[in-house]
């Protein structure tokens, strides 16, 4: 059974069941940095945590809405593609643009759709616009206008299923990453050792660069080449031979050990995702409840990464299709009228 199963259960599970989960999780949230296996007993110290942060994802990614479906002919239908891509043809250019989803298509041939997570920036500005009050035209008003740029879609799946799997897989990578910062940055104990502390930043920043866990996702941090991947790969080995070399130093473990145990306690502080009502009108300027004039609502999904800085994106699962995606030629032919 997959990450997913679990995902959607609801009863709760036969006791030998529920221990292969939690160990299955104890697995995942170790492998970022697997010299917290040497601690006797890990599993078993990790597993209220871990069954707390299991709680915690199985809401959060059961509760994500299904996948809307992203194309020229849903901007006109779908208020929530209108608001986040300006024109139809935006639509098709954002997604032809994702070197990720051509990737995906090119190693598979026989998919006609993907689906994705869609990572957005949003935009709030304050300006001055014209609005009908009452039957009278009134300039100058006061308006909030709401926009969406920088789209990006990385992690992509042939199915619905399997994108959530790779949800909540980036969910306990994300976990196991602010495990390793709390410990790097100190903030467990006075006495952590200099040398293990300066390999741990080095190794934060490495797996932050290759992607790991969910800014990458949302479409911040990891926009390593394929080379520049290889080469990252090497030095996270590099990485952990020189942390090997330090040696099963028992009292550094177990305080990373509970480090990482009190990140799964408090799943929410390492990734949460709020929900914003917005009633909008055709030029996405925000309306208030009680004016009468033509506007859609939307439930708005803004998701919360910690970090340094902070990453604050907006997102939606998708579906795009094969047939829409433009062809290189035409994207340089694009680029050459932009420029």
């Amino acid at each position: 059974m997959g990450f997913l199963g679990w995902v959607r259960r609801r009863k709760a599970s036969a006791p030998g069941h529920r221990k292969r989960e939690i160990a299955e999780l104890a697995e995942r949230v170790t492998r970022l940095y697997p010299r917290l296996r040497l601690v006797s007993r890990y599993q078993q110290r990790l597993r209220p945590a871990l069954e707390h942060a299991q709680d915690y994802v199985r809401e959060l990614v059961g509760g994500l809405p299904a996948p809307r479906d992203a194309s020229i002919q849903a901007w006109g239908d779908d208020p929530y593609i209108q608001a986040f891509f300006g024109t139809p043809q935006d639509v098709q250019l954002a997604f032809s643009r994702s070197p990720e989803l051509r990737e995906f298509f090119n190693q598979s041939p026989d998919a006609e759709q993907a689906v994705a997570v869609l990572g957005m920036e949003m935009i709030e500005r304050r300006t001055l616009g014209v609005a009908l009050e009452g039957e009278v035209m009134r300039t100058e008003v006061p308006q909030t206008t709401i926009s969406f740029g920088d789209h990006k879609a990385r992690i992509i799946a042939r199915t619905e299923a399997e994108l959530r799997e790779e949800i909540v897989r980036r969910m306990f990578d994300q976990f196991g990453m602010e495990g390793l910062a709390r410990f790097a940055a100190g903030k467990s104990r006075r006495d952590v050792l200099t040398r293990e502390q300066t390999l741990l930043v080095s190794r934060l920043r490495l797996l932050r660069q290759q992607g790991t866990g969910m800014r990458s996702m949302l479409g911040g941090d990891g926009d390593a080449t394929p080379d520049e991947q290889a080469g990252l790969s090497e030095q996270i080995a590099a990485n952990e031979r020189e942390l090997a070399q330090l040696g099963p130093e028992e009292g550094a473990l177990d305080r990373q050990l509970e480090c990482l145990a009190e990140v799964l306690a408090d799943a929410g502080a390492c990734f949460s995702i709020e929900q914003r009502r917005l009633r909008l009108s055709a030029m996405n300027v925000l309306v208030d409840a009680d004016n009468a004039g033509p506007a859609h609502e939307i439930d708005l999904l803004t998701a919360h990464v910690p970090g340094d800085p902070p990453l604050v994106r907006s997102i939606a699962l998708v579906r795009f299709a094969r047939g829409d995606m433009l062809s290189p030629t035409v994207l340089l032919e694009e680029a050459e009228r932009l420029l």
